[in-house]
């Protein structure tokens, strides 16, 4: 793998460790203003509405400018958002409402950003090493997200709130200047912009998703998985943070919990390419998805910290897993032309759903209790598990030790 991956892999790296501090740190300072499940909830929405409303633009931005200096300009442009985030909380000035702004803002360059990293990723590496610099790249986001992130995020809340968004901008500066460091042009065809409508770009993605029978049926369980995951994880602070919670944890072990996950995803991606080798890239992504959602039971069954720290760690080891194998097939079966188009339609298709299973994780958790909201989310999982196991398992008639990959499987669509 060369320079280029290796910039970019490390700008990846502090990018996520930002993302890591925001996650978690977000909802602890929500949790400090309210304890109303339905505001805690409203900060994953803030979080995840900008993929509803600028994920298909964004691709088509991916496809026509030089993927590299837009990941530069959203890194940069949120660096600046969180910094003034920043300033206001130092000045006792932050309520709730400019935190969700905040989220809100700096969500939208985020789409930009991740979907022209996927995009440029294939870029960089030979098609051969695909799922091996995925599984670096996605190393690094669950060591940044989770490993340093989660728990650097809790010590900050008890100790300086204004860090939370002021350590995360000089993270996201730091990025966009390391991309500066890649050679090359990273723009598919110079010059072509603006020949014909966005509009156009963005309806071929569209098609082209819905008549691939194998990426179609990943994005409808991805949407299915992701809405369910949404509602669960909205309102999960509020079950194990705080004296009032089943679990009575302080924040510093939820940022530890969030660690423990880390490191299982780490194990996760750098296992994934021999998995699938062994059962098969179909079988295990489907039991990746279905351990997943079974484990997520398990706070419920047992609200105990002994229970929930080992759960931590395999949700890690297959979430990680699942996701290495889904971005990997999608860069091997989308054409280079159509990839931040048809990545942005399946990402819409897939995260759409996560502003509204965060809003209804807090609504249904204030007539229902929080604990229907986790058992509800992890069977809604498991139908989305069924629907892709439908679409895929009839072509799968050889053996485990010479089973066809996903894109043998999307041949006969």
């Amino acid at each position: 793998m060369g320079r280029s991956f290796g910039y970019l892999w490390s700008s990846t790296a502090l990018s996520n460790l930002a993302d890591g501090v925001l996650k978690v740190g977000a909802p602890l300072l929500a949790v400090s203003m309210t304890r109303s499940p339905t505001l805690v909830s409203l900060v994953g929405a803030a979080a995840t509405a900008p993929w509803l409303l600028f994920a298909l633009y964004a691709g088509a931005v991916a496809d026509r400018a030089d993927r590299r200096r837009v990941m530069v300009v959203a890194n940069v442009a949120r660096a600046a958002v969180l910094a003034v985030a920043g300033v206001l909380a130092l000045l006792g000035l932050l309520d709730l409402w400019l935190l969700l702004a905040a989220l809100l803002i700096a969500g939208v360059s985020e789409v930009f950003a991740d979907l022209s990293a996927q995009s440029v990723l294939p870029m960089t590496v030979p098609e051969s090493d695909l799922t091996r610099a995925n599984g670096r790249v996605s190393t690094a986001q669950m060591i940044g997200n989770d490993f340093v992130g989660a728990p650097v995020a809790g010590l900050l809340v008890a100790a300086l709130p204004a860090v939370v968004f002021g350590g995360p901008a000089l993270l996201y500066g730091a990025a966009g200047l390391l991309l500066l460091g890649m050679r090359g042009t990273y723009r598919l065809a110079p010059g072509t912009e603006g020949r014909r409508p966005v509009r156009r770009d963005i309806g071929e993605a569209l098609r082209y998703l819905w008549s691939h029978r194998m990426l179609r049926s990943l994005a409808v369980a991805a949407g299915t998985l992701n809405l369910a995951m949404a509602a669960y994880w909205a309102v999960f602070v509020l079950w194990v943070v705080g004296d009032g919670s089943r679990m009575g944890l302080e924040p510093r072990a939820y940022g530890l919990m969030m660690t423990t996950f880390a490191a299982g995803a780490v194990l996760g991606s750098l296992v994934s390419g021999r998995a699938s080798a062994l059962f098969g890239e179909f079988r295990t992504l489907v039991g990746a998805w279905l351990v997943s959602s079974l484990l997520h039971l398990v706070p419920v069954i047992a609200p105990t910290p002994w229970a929930l720290y080992p759960t931590a760690v395999l949700w890690g080891v297959t979430g990680a897993a699942a996701n290495v194998l889904v971005i990997s097939t999608r860069q091997r079966l989308i054409p280079a032309e159509l990839l931040g188009r048809v990545n942005s339609a399946y990402r819409l298709v897939g995260m759409a759903g996560m502003p509204l299973g965060a809003a209804l994780g807090g609504v249904m958790a204030e007539f229902a209790g929080l604990g229907a909201v986790l058992v509800g989310a992890s069977g809604v999982c498991l139908v989305g598990v069924g629907h892709v196991w439908r679409a895929g398992s009839g072509r799968i008639s050889r053996p485990l030790t010479s089973e066809p990959t996903l894109s043998d499987i999307s041949r006969s669509r």
